[in-house]
This record gives C-alpha cells, sequence and structure tokens, in this order.
C-alpha cells in the first residue's frame, strides 16, 4: 500500500481465508462466549474496523466460521462416510473411527467445533444446537434405508439408534477436549459399533 493510499483511508487488503481460519481456531479453542473481538482481531492480523467491514460483528463472523467448517475435512467426515461406504455398518464404523482420529488431531484443537462452541447467546445456542441435532436426522435417514434394505432388523428403530449413535459421537468430542487419546477414543468407537441390531 502507498503512501497515499494510507493518506486516503484505504484499508489495508488481508488474507480473508487466512483470517477466517485463525478466527476458526479460536472459536474452537475457546468457545464463542470465551473469544473477544480483541483476541480475533490479533489473531486474524486486522484492526476492529476491517474486522467488522469485512465480516460483520462477531455473530456473524462465526457464521461464516461454522459454514467454512462444514465445508472442511473435519466438518465434512460424516457425510463422505455416508457417501463412501457401501453399508450403514461400515458407515457408522467409519464415522466414529474418522470422529478418533479428527477430534485428537495435534494439528486442530480436540474436540469438534460444535460441540466445543458453547454459547450462552440465545441465537447463537439455538443456531448451534440445531446444527447438532440435524446428525440424529441424517443418521435416522441412513437407518431407516438399511432397514429397508434388510441390513438392520426390522423390529430395529432408526431414531433411537440414530440418536444413540449422535450422543457417541458428541461424547467423543468432549472426552477429546478432556484429553482422551485416539486410541481411547477408537476403543469407544468399536464399543459402540458393538451395539449395531444384527438381522
Amino acid at each position: 500500500m502507498s503512501a497515499s493510499e494510507a493518506r486516503r483511508g484505504r484499508p489495508p487488503t488481508f488474507d480473508r481465508e487466512a483470517a477466517l481460519a485463525a478466527a476458526t481456531r479460536l472459536f474452537w479453542q475457546n468457545g464463542y462466549e470465551a473469544t473477544s473481538i480483541n483476541d480475533l482481531t490479533s489473531a486474524m492480523g486486522i484492526r476492529p474496523g476491517s474486522l467488522y467491514a469485512a465480516f460483520g460483528d462477531k455473530k456473524a463472523l462465526f457464521n461464516e466460521v461454522i459454514e467454512a467448517y462444514g465445508r472442511s475435512p473435519a466438518g465434512e467426515f460424516v457425510w463422505a462416510a455416508m457417501a463412501r461406504e457401501p453399508t450403514a455398518f461400515d458407515a457408522f464404523r467409519r464415522i466414529l473411527l474418522d470422529a478418533a482420529a479428527m477430534y485428537t488431531d495435534p494439528e486442530t484443537p480436540a474436540g469438534n467445533l460444535l460441540c466445543s462452541a458453547a454459547a450462552a447467546d440465545v441465537d447463537v445456542a439455538v443456531y448451534m444446537r440445531d446444527l447438532r441435532n440435524a446428525s440424529v436426522d441424517t443418521f435416522e435417514k441412513r437407518l431407516t434405508s438399511a432397514r429397508q434394505a434388510g441390513e438392520i432388523p426390522a423390529t430395529a428403530d432408526p431414531r433411537k439408534l440414530a440418536a444413540y449413535f449422535t450422543a457417541v459421537m458428541h461424547g467423543m468430542s468432549q472426552r477429546a477436549r478432556d484429553g482422551a487419546t485416539g486410541a481411547e477414543l477408537a476403543d469407544t468407537a468399536d464399543l459402540a459399533m458393538a451395539a449395531w441390531p444384527r438381522a
């Protein structure tokens, strides 16, 4: 940026993706409520005015962080397993084993961002709750298809199973936050799969 541009007040350019990645890491590590605007601008390398100009307020930035997270490997692994694995059993086993690995990846904060970024702000809390509950609906659809295909018994309840596997996955996230290793979470995944209903 030239001196004349600075005098005219032109805002400095910045790497939006890098700034968003820094914000993601901060929200993931500290949660929504404990992350201040000062924390964000320091981590993102921008001034408060630039943050507001580029992303809106803290809530708008957080929403963009969540959307970007959903497109990342850490956010997409559930859908990837659903699409890649040939059976429901294989898909759910892959989801839990991938969760064990990703939730303890040293390159990212522990756990899952959707479970880690708890908020007292009502709008944010409802938004996060709805995103977490969406897992139950997604799992239920896959399990309903599995029952129709004869992969699980006709007596199996897809909704109850979906709620169970969601609880396991979210519990694994918290265990990772509390220091559980990838191996420990893989053991949890194996134990959870032992509850799979057999025809």
